[in-house]
């Protein structure tokens, strides 16, 4: 796995650390952040002492989305082509991060804007600081509020109505409101973001990764499914996951009256 050049990764007791490190513009995205993201997103699938990834900012601020120098201005340059180029080249990082097959936790240590609100809706949890606020601004720049799978995402998770006002006025909410439409899952003092969400990575890299892996898979694959074949595709991979050594020793462990040591296999 390449080492990012754009911005740090550690791993931390099989937790991979990203902290975008840009903190002069609010960690914007580069063109070069872009691409290192997606891969390392990919890269971490193969993996094995990553067992659960936290993503977070350095500074003030978690991700402003897209900076205006390096990407907006480069853009008005492009043709049609050029810029569906761009366009796919952002939405396969959502989709690398909703592919990897190991819980993603976002530690928002101050404002997620634009794609930045989406890299935060992509993971699977968020934990925020109470100084912590979220925009889907697109509009408020002339584009689609449906962006980077934001339309496709955000009614799932904070329903219909609520996702129609947020990516349409492109309005900045603070940690509360967040925490209220459900947006985040946690919202804690500012001082203890980054070590409450390493708390649930951690309790997460320790738990069954086959098994937490399966269970972010069937959310992706349910979310187009009706319930008929949603219960098939659960049946058929709960029998995959009786078949791990995970499995076994969960029961052996409640027989012996000991905590589980799983091994994510």
């Amino acid at each position: 796995m390449n080492a990012p050049t754009s911005f740090k990764f550690e791993v931390r007791e099989r937790v991979g650390v990203i902290t975008l490190s840009r903190p002069d513009t609010l960690n914007s995205l580069t063109f070069t952040v872009y691409r290192e993201l997606t891969e390392l997103f990919a890269a971490l699938e193969r993996e094995a002492s990553v067992r659960a990834v936290v993503i977070t900012g350095e500074g003030r601020g978690f991700c402003s989305g897209g900076d205006q120098h390096d990407i907006i201005k480069e853009l008005f340059s492009r043709d049609m082509p050029g810029l569906v180029d761009f366009t796919r080249m952002t939405c396969e990082l959502i989709r690398n991060i909703r592919a990897l097959r190991k819980p993603v936790v976002a530690a928002l240590n101050g404002t997620a804007a634009g794609a930045g609100a989406v890299i935060a809706l992509a993971s699977d949890l968020r934990v925020a600081s109470e100084k912590a606020k979220v925009a889907f601004l697109f509009t408020r720049v002339g584009l689609a509020g449906a962006d980077m799978g934001a339309a496709y995402l955000l009614p799932k998770v904070v329903g219909l109505s609520r996702a129609t006002e947020l990516l349409m006025f492109g309005d900045v909410i603070d940690a509360p409101t967040a925490e209220k439409y459900g947006l985040f899952n946690k919202v804690v003092p500012h001082e203890a973001v980054l070590t409450e969400a390493m708390a649930w990575a951690t309790r997460l890299a320790n738990g069954p990764t086959f098994a937490l892996g399966m269970t972010k898979e069937l959310l992706n694959a349910e979310l187009s499914l009706d319930l008929w074949n949603a219960l098939e595709n659960e049946a058929r991979a709960q029998a995959v996951c009786m078949q791990t050594q995970d499995f076994r020793e969960a029961y052996e462990a409640f027989s012996n009256k000991r905590p589980p040591n799983f091994q994510g296999r």
